[in-house]
Formats: structure tokens, C-alpha cells, sequence
């Protein structure tokens, strides 16, 4: 089986810190096959991208831009986007790099 797994687990509001899967995709990953790792994997590491992060760069992928209902980022705690151009997607890392939205 195909895995990101870096063995530096860390929840940090619902995307590992490690390998940069969402929870769900952590849990979930057992019961993939192993073209839906391929899939996931490739959106991680961006060789599947949708776009270029506006704040780092770096190929990255979003599933509503991809024509899907949902993207990945939908599974995690809300972030504080208030400071990007509003409409546009970050990449995994620098999502995950921002704080939590304040209630």
C-alpha cells in the first residue's frame, strides 16, 4: 500500500503536519485502492494541480476548480484567509500554516 506517511504525525485542525493528508484522507486511506492513493498522493506532492499557490508558489490542487463538489481543504478547521485575494487557493502547506479563524 502506498502511503505519504513521514512518521511526524501531528493533528493540527484536521491536516497532519507530517505528510500533509486531511484526517478523513488518514482514515479513510485503508479503504482506498490504489488509485485513489495515486490520486491523493499526486494532488500532495503536485504533480495533479489545478493552480500555482499564491503565497509559496508551488503547484497545488483544488477539487472545486478540478469540477468536483468538494475539495479537500473542506474537511479542515476554518483558516483565516482574510488576507488573500478572496476566491483563491493556497496549497496544502501554506493552508495549513494558517491560523485558526476566530469565532
Amino acid at each position: 500500500m502506498k502511503t505519504l506517511c513521514v512518521a511526524k504525525c501531528k493533528n493540527h485542525e484536521g491536516i497532519c503536519r507530517g505528510c500533509l493528508r486531511t484526517m478523513k484522507e488518514i482514515s479513510e486511506w485503508r479503504l482506498m485502492n490504489d488509485e485513489a492513493h495515486t490520486q491523493t498522493i499526486a494532488q500532495i506532492q503536485g504533480t495533479k494541480t489545478t493552480h500555482d499557490c499564491i503565497l509559496c508558489g508551488q503547484p497545488a490542487y483544488c477539487g472545486v476548480e478540478d469540477g468536483k463538489q468538494e475539495c479537500w481543504c473542506f474537511e479542515l478547521a476554518k483558516r483565516d484567509t482574510s488576507g488573500l485575494p478572496k476566491g483563491q487557493c493556497v496549497c496544502r502547506a501554506c493552508l495549513s500554516g494558517l491560523p485558526l479563524l476566530q469565532a
